[in-house]
């Protein structure tokens, strides 16, 4: 969590100055399309137990580490309220087998996660302007290593997030932005071909921060 206190720390700084400097500025819009780059922490919440092929509890649980990594969002407008943006970027996590006296390394592999969602954007209009969503993502898990003499597999698939966030206008087409996504995963993985699975819910948090333009 530090990673995500870090990133809202620094997102309020940026917004608190925005607002307080901000003259004048492109408004969201009917056919605007907003760019985003944004530093973005996946904090994972992963729960799984760890079980034989038989089914037997193994008494331990799979964990999965956090990221912060850049990140792009495209954002295009139906209307002046609703939005649809899609965002992309990759992540590393390491992958744990933790219990009792047990803290062992078993994997480490990159995550791209796009993510597709539909907006609702408040006040369109205003310097200040808030907005929800809701959408779709893919968690694609590649370039894996395994660890500590473990053999890994993790099954690909889709999710669905919710989303809120702000736009704060600067000047000009530039704004800063903050945005937060729950993003609901699991999935299914196996160890030693088999020897140990578990299915893992991974619902990680996708704190961002960043600024954007307006085209």
């Amino acid at each position: 969590m530090i990673a995500a206190r870090f990133l809202l720390s620094g997102a309020l700084v940026l917004l608190m100055g925005g607002a307080a400097t901000a003259q004048d500025f492109q408004p969201k819009q009917k056919g605007l399309v907003m760019l985003n780059v944004r530093a973005s922490g996946v904090l994972t919440d992963a729960d799984g137990s760890i079980r034989t092929a038989v089914g037997a509890d193994s008494g331990l649980k799979a964990k999965v580490g956090d990221d912060v990594m850049p990140t792009i969002g495209l954002t295009y407008f139906f209307t002046d309220h609703l939005a649809v943006e899609a965002i992309a970027g990759t992540t590393q996590h390491e992958v744990k087998a933790v219990g009792p006296g047990v803290d062992v390394t078993v994997h480490k592999t990159w995550v791209l996660p796009p993510v597709v969602s539909l907006q609702y954007h408040f006040a369109p209009d205003a310097r200040i302007s808030p907005y929800v969503g809701a959408g779709l993502n893919y968690m694609l898990f590649y370039r894996g290593k395994d660890r500590n003499g473990f053999k890994v597999d993790i099954d690909d698939g889709f999710g669905y997030a919710l989303q809120a966030g702000v736009d704060v206008a600067l000047k000009d087409r530039w704004s800063a932005n903050l945005d937060v996504k729950k993003v609901f995963f699991e999935t299914d993985a196996s160890i030693n071909d088999g020897a140990l699975k578990t299915k893992v819910k991974l619902d990680p948090w996708v704190v961002s921060a960043g600024v954007g333009y307006k085209f």
